[in-house]
């Protein structure tokens, strides 16, 4: 079977941050065995990534998520060299970010990556509009221009009607909307996105989750999306990297992290998520030729998206991104999936995607 070659936007190589007066000696005595709490004890530094590599494809959401203190969000501020590491290699297109001088690098922030943080950020003395609009004022943007282009990204996120209201007097989600219109504003080709929507309410979350998700399809940015929550993560990401201690322990797509737990640490992470919200259709299809159906879902659909369906229908088809059916699912198919991937995790050996 041949594969479509995926262009990586980020490649993020053996990365290694630690925190701490002497960091280049404090990491010669870790690779040179000392581990991450002796280190700590007998120096005080804290080594806050170890080793990180992470490859993140052009148009995809990859998600890093992991507890507080994994190193998730000292990550991402490396990509836009909001922190320096110790050692390692970052690339952005090619482009070695580590090597930039302060001018390209200022030039890199303004067009190549924008950020959506947790706590939105926001500009309380200005207007919605202008918050919006920041971005592309910073970047030299004439004002009737960048006022236009923030307007329309403020409908684009619900947000009509608002353009001349302070942060103060929105809701929380209403203030993250603002933050990623502003980011969105800039059309930059990568957006980082730092717990965004950690600080909302669960129901508003979930909406800028789908929000999010319905965007992309659209907009087709590179996505590198930090969070602690796996259902967050299985929701809106391509790929997931789980973190601890500062170094990667899995990564791959969503279905085979809850499907194939690398350690007992994922395991306990991935044994109470939603694997309808797991797994998805093209997994679990049936393959080969078929009569057409009279309904049908993308092969990345999720069985949770195709479960309400077959109150109605028999069958289900699959189509592949050019909308041409290439398979088909029953209920008793994705109800097969769930009871093997049920309460418990499969063991580690178990294969990840075999067929139901």
């Amino acid at each position: 079977m041949s594969t479509t070659h995926v262009e990586s936007a980020i490649r993020i190589r053996d990365v290694t941050k630690i925190f701490g007066p002497a960091p280049l000696e404090a990491l010669t005595a870790l690779r040179g065995g000392m581990s991450k709490a002796e280190l700590q004890a007998q120096t005080g530094h804290v080594v806050g990534l170890d080793q990180v590599s992470l490859e993140v494809a052009k148009g995809q959401i990859h998600v890093v998520m992991g507890l507080s203190g994994s190193g998730k969000s000292t990550l991402i501020r490396h990509v836009n060299r909001l922190i320096e590491p110790t050692a390692g290699e970052i690339s952005v297109y090619g482009a070695n970010v580590l090597e930039m001088s302060l001018e390209q690098l200022r030039e890199y922030r303004r067009t190549r990556v924008a950020m959506v943080f947790q706590k939105f950020g926001l500009l309380p003395h200005r207007s919605v509009v202008d918050n919006v609009a920041y971005g592309l004022e910073v970047r030299g943007v004439r004002k009737l221009e960048r006022e236009a282009e923030a307007r329309k990204w403020i409908e684009i996120v619900g947000l009509a009607g608002y353009e001349n209201a302070r942060p103060r007097q929105l809701s929380g989600g209403q203030q993250q909307r603002v933050g990623l219109a502003r980011a969105l504003a800039l059309d930059t080709d990568i957006l980082l996105m730092d717990e965004a929507f950690s600080a909302l309410d669960p129901l508003i979350r979930s909406g800028m989750q789908d929000q999010l998700v319905s965007l992309q399809k659209t907009l087709n940015k590179t996505i590198l999306f930090i969070t602690h929550d796996f259902d967050e993560a299985l929701k809106i990401g391509d790929r997931v990297a789980v973190l601890k201690d500062g170094a990667v322990q899995q990564e791959g797509p969503p279905e085979e992290i809850v499907l194939n737990p690398a350690n007992e640490h994922i395991e306990e992470f991935v044994r109470d998520v939603n694997k309808a919200r797991a797994i998805r259709v093209r997994t679990i299809m049936e393959t080969g030729p078929s009569e057409p159906c009279s309904i049908a879902v993308p092969a990345d659909a999720r069985c949770e998206d195709v479960l309400p369906l077959f109150a109605e229908h028999q069958w289900v088809g699959v189509l592949d991104a050019s909308g041409a059916q290439i398979g088909r699912v029953t209920a008793r198919r994705v109800i097969g999936a769930l009871a093997r991937h049920g309460a418990r995790n499969p063991s580690v050996s178990t294969p990840a995607l075999e067929t139901v």
